[in-house]
């Protein structure tokens, strides 16, 4: 798949929207001012002492907005400096008054007191420049006829030249009046690098800066670094944040010319490279190319995490910032979508890296978080799972106030939010009566609360449990009459007892595999398990979404005691290389309906903490992969090579309860006789030519 970053050549010594500049000859420093005005530029620097403010003694010139344009400042042709042109716009304030203002009007070698309107307002006016590490004042005398002078209005502007400065950095710029009659007006600029004007050939800074190239290298990112030989700079990878420092990743001295590669999982859209010569005072310049790019905003997901802080508070770990909100939402048993709780409850906006509070009064396990940007869902997750344990029965309340105190009331299912007195056919309203009698003796639990309305979780053990009363006692009747007819046969009642749920896991890499898999499952059910496979749940699978589906799967088979099985192909183990991020990548490793991808975003985190051991065990077939190329981490738990170790891969699936070993031996044989066919006429032994393999109906005809 093309990646439109690759197609990029990039140069950190110039872009393609260089500006160019105007050359200033010479080292003086002039002013002019606007038709109309006079000015003198003072000789030398003065002191920057901006003063208290004092009133005016009348009508006074102070500046009011501050201009820059940037221009050259060139001792030769090729020996130039960069610098700051200042245009101070100004106008008059205060009124005129006689005679008490007939003193400020005086020609400049008059004494004599003149009539108004052939005198003229002088202001001293002070440039303060500051541009880490200088600061410079320079004080212009400014005159304007009395003609000119309405007072509040503009009267032209004085221009300065220039403050030199260096390139990349920050400048800025103060002026106010000696005396200060007002508040001063200032301006802060961030100043282009060597790659935003046209100034390579002109400033020397810029001559040693290095060019970067970047280039596809595979599914990976190539960067070319086009130094002269032996010329030492450093290079730095860095996130940039936008609260905070850059984040470091990875910095080096170099000596040019060098090349190196990126994997593309590595890249996010805040990754930046900064490069500068390793000279004394050298310009450093910096380059983010990836901020728009698809790739690069999906490992980003990838790479975010959602994690409890404490029973109230939460966090959203990310490299970089994300566009993101967040709602809670309400996940029932039975593996049916988590639903929304927005309203009640509001959608905030998330910040990464900062502790987030929850609007509730306590958790609950039921309670998820769902975040989406640009109204897509991203994640999902149960923080309060693993501190509170497994989902709970419980029936969720929604209480709203009105106007007038009034309110009302109805309990969240499937189907929506059903008032408790309503007549329809779910369980809510036929229990709303003692759901109205819990809540008012105080059974339930409350878990928000404000002026909008209430949550309350509500248990229901106790109405399944005397529902199904007389079904128990009947079953268990039953059960007695089944156990004395089980007496009599040991296997038989052995092989009843030990039923165990396996959920099976693989990678569709094809219509083989697919019908290798569901050959396998078919047969594991003769011995007996309890199999779930997503082969056999297309309908479902297709209503909730991988994620969703085996969320609920994986959940129900780990309750019960069930076993997860991974099934590895040349496929599966491509999409844990990927996971894993380092680097590997099989095209084609993706196909519809595969939960197993879905199923990695929960897979890795039992592997990483340590609790698949005794709940996973990993399988591949002898002729299509070997258990050496499954990743290290899945090697935590047994892996089993099929048919080879079919014996010791049904022990680990049926777990403390497994049969003797000569009845194991049985069953595998079973099951080898039952895979023999598929394995030969898809995968048949080397040398060997086998039937065309026929794949049966396609996988999403399955229902």
């Amino acid at each position: 798949m093309p990646v439109p970053w690759f197609l990029l050549s990039l140069a950190l010594g110039r872009s393609p929207g260089v500006l160019p500049l105007e050359r200033l000859v010479g080292p003086q420093n002039t002013a002019h001012c606007s038709p109309g005005l006079s000015c003198h530029l003072w000789d030398g620097d003065v002191l920057c002492l901006p003063g208290t403010i004092e009133p005016p003694p009348g009508p006074v010139l102070v500046p009011t907005s501050l201009q820059t344009e940037l221009v050259l400042r060139c001792y030769h042709e090729t020996d130039c400096d960069l610098c700051v042109r200042v245009d101070v716009h100004l106008a008059v304030h205060g009124h005129w008054e006689k005679p008490e203002d007939e003193e400020l009007f005086r020609g400049a070698s008059d004494p004599e007191p003149r009539e108004p309107g052939n005198a003229s307002l002088q202001s001293q006016v002070v440039l303060s420049f500051q541009a880490y590490p200088t600061a410079r004042c320079v004080l212009l005398e400014v005159q304007v006829p009395a003609s000119l002078v309405p007072s509040g209005q503009s009267v032209g502007s004085v221009v300065f030249d220039c403050f030199e400065a260096a390139l990349g950095g920050e400048v800025q710029i103060w002026s106010y009046t000696q005396p200060r009659y007002q508040k001063e007006v200032n301006l802060t600029q961030k100043l282009p690098d060597c790659r935003g004007l046209e100034v390579r050939d002109s400033i020397q800074s810029c001559w040693a800066l290095p060019w970067l190239n970047l280039s596809a290298d595979g599914d990976n990112l190539r960067l070319v670094l086009d130094v002269s030989e032996g010329q030492r700079f450093g290079l730095s990878l860095y996130w940039d944040q936008v609260q905070g420092p850059p984040k470091p990743r990875w910095q080096r001295n170099m000596t040019g010319p060098q090349n190196f590669t990126l994997n593309h999982t590595e890249l996010v859209p805040c990754l930046c490279i900064q490069m500068w010569p390793l000279e004394p005072d050298s310009i450093r310049t910096n380059l983010c190319p990836f901020r728009e790019d698809p790739r690069a905003h999906r490992n980003l997901w990838r790479a975010t995490r959602l994690r409890l802080l404490s029973p109230l508070a939460w966090q959203m770990d990310a490299p970089c910032a994300l566009p993101a909100e967040a709602a809670l939402c309400w996940r029932a048993p039975g593996g049916g979508p988590c639903q929304p709780l927005v309203p009640p409850l509001p959608r905030e906006n998330v910040t990464v890296n900062k502790a987030l509070e929850f609007p509730l009064l306590k958790g609950h396990p039921n309670l998820c978080v769902q975040v989406s940007s640009w109204e897509k869902l991203q994640l999902e997750e149960c923080l309060w799972a693993d501190s509170l344990g497994p989902l709970r029965d419980d029936m969720l309340l929604v209480e709203t106030r009105g106007p007038q105190d009034n309110r009302s009331l109805c309990a969240l299912e499937p189907s929506g939010c059903t008032p408790l007195s309503s007549k329809a056919s779910t369980r809510a309203a036929r229990l709303g009566e003692q759901l109205l009698g819990d809540l008012q003796s105080g059974r339930c639990e409350q878990l928000w609360n404000d002026d909008l309305g209430v949550l309350w979780a509500c248990p229901m053990d106790k109405y399944i449990h005397k529902r199904w009363a007389l079904v128990w006692l009947a079953c268990l009747l039953f059960t007695a009459v089944l156990l004395l007819l089980f007496l009599l046969k040991k296997d038989h009642v052995k092989a009843a007892a030990r039923v165990r749920r396996v959920l099976l896991l693989y990678s569709a890499d094809d219509a083989s595999f697919e019908r290798i898999a569901g050959v396998l499952a078919s047969a594991l059910c003769q011995l007996p398990l309890r199999v779930a496979v997503d082969l056999w749940s297309r309908r479902e699978l297709s209503a909730l979404g991988p994620l969703a589906w085996f969320h609920a799967q994986r959940r129900q088979t780990l309750q019960e005691g069930g076993v997860v099985v991974l099934l590895f192909s040349p496929g599966a183990v491509a999409l844990c290389h990927e996971w894993l991020q380092d680097g590997a990548s099989v095209p084609g490793a993706d196909a519809p309906h595969d939960a197993f991808a879905a199923s990695l975003s929960c897979v890795l985190p039992d592997f990483l903490q340590g609790r698949a051991p005794g709940r996973y065990v990993g399988a591949c077939f002898d002729r299509l992969l070997l258990p050496d190329a499954v990743p290290a981490l899945f090697r935590t738990v047994p892996v089993f090579s099929l048919p080879t170790q079919l014996p010791d891969f049904l022990e680990a699936l049926q777990g403390p309860g497994a049969p003797r070993p000569e009845r194991l031996r049985e069953r595998a044989e079973h099951v080898s006789r039952a895979l023999q066919p598929a394995l030969d006429c898809c995968f048949p032994p080397q040398g060997a030519p086998g039937p065309e393999c026929r794949t049966g109906p396609k996988a999403g005809d399955a229902t």
